[in-house]
């Protein structure tokens, strides 16, 4: 079980949304740079980067950003999702030393593009799979889809994905708490490792995901709880260290 913090990229700087919105984006660092090399000294080996305007836009709009952080701290793992939807860019991404590349909406949109970038890259493809009320959304979480997130799980159960990434849009970002059961049976029902994100607000929710590691649950996302204080890094990364 691994804690790992987010850090959500718009314009240059490191936010958080609600739900997904754009429009209610809080700002808390114009240096991301500065974020990261906080999460690395607290004891973070892995950190999750998003590239927001890259999902909206459908390309990549902050890899120099994270090439930046990629170089400057060369022990720290990265998981890279946004806009990632060319077989150029993971490759890109990958030799900017990013270890693994998150797939969003087109692993809807093009399953296959998913099964050939796994066997072109093994080992380093992973896929965030994000969910209103069920349903698999994309486009940076703008358009909802008629596919259950189980559904789309199951097309790459044999694609050698190295795990899913499951987002309950409804709880991302409003420190509500995690949604345990929703995360466990996917992980259980699809048998693909997934770490989840969205509505971790506290150390009991990591407690309730270690918990339930037996169902396949082998991290958690944590963002906008860390940049408000209410969980402590520290804390979380021992809790989970104990666990791993």
């Amino acid at each position: 079980m691994i804690t790992i913090p987010a850090i959500d990229l718009k314009n240059g700087a490191c936010v958080r949304l609600r739900q997904g919105r754009m429009e209610e984006a809080t700002l808390f660092s114009a240096d991301p740079l500065a974020v990261a090399t906080r999460w690395y000294e607290l004891g973070a080996r892995r950190l999750h980067l998003v590239d927001l305007d890259g999902a909206f836009a459908g390309q990549p709009r902050h890899a120099p950003i994270i090439q930046d952080i990629a170089s400057a701290w060369p022990d720290l793992q990265l998981q890279v999702g946004g806009g990632i939807r060319q077989l150029q860019r993971i490759e890109d991404y990958l030799n900017a030393g990013v270890q693994w590349v998150i797939i969003g909406t087109q692993a809807l949109k093009d399953p296959d593009f998913v099964v050939q970038a796994c066997r072109l890259f093994p080992g380093h493809i992973m896929v965030g799979i994000d969910a209103q009320q069920g349903m698999v959304a994309t486009e940076g979480w703008a358009t909802v889809s008629q596919t259950p997130a189980l559904e789309l799980a199951l097309r790459f159960r044999d694609a050698g994905i190295t795990a899913l990434i499951y987002t309950d849009i409804s709880r991302d970002g409003m420190m509500q708490g995690v949604n345990i059961d929703a995360t466990a049976k996917l992980a259980h029902q699809s048998g693909l490792p997934v770490i989840a994100s969205g509505g971790i607000s506290s150390l009991q929710d990591i407690q309730d995901l270690i918990a339930a590691q037996s169902q396949g649950i082998i991290g958690a996302i944590v963002g906008r709880a860390l940049y408000e204080g209410s969980i402590d890094l520290s804390a979380a990364l021992a809790l989970s260290a104990q666990h791993s």
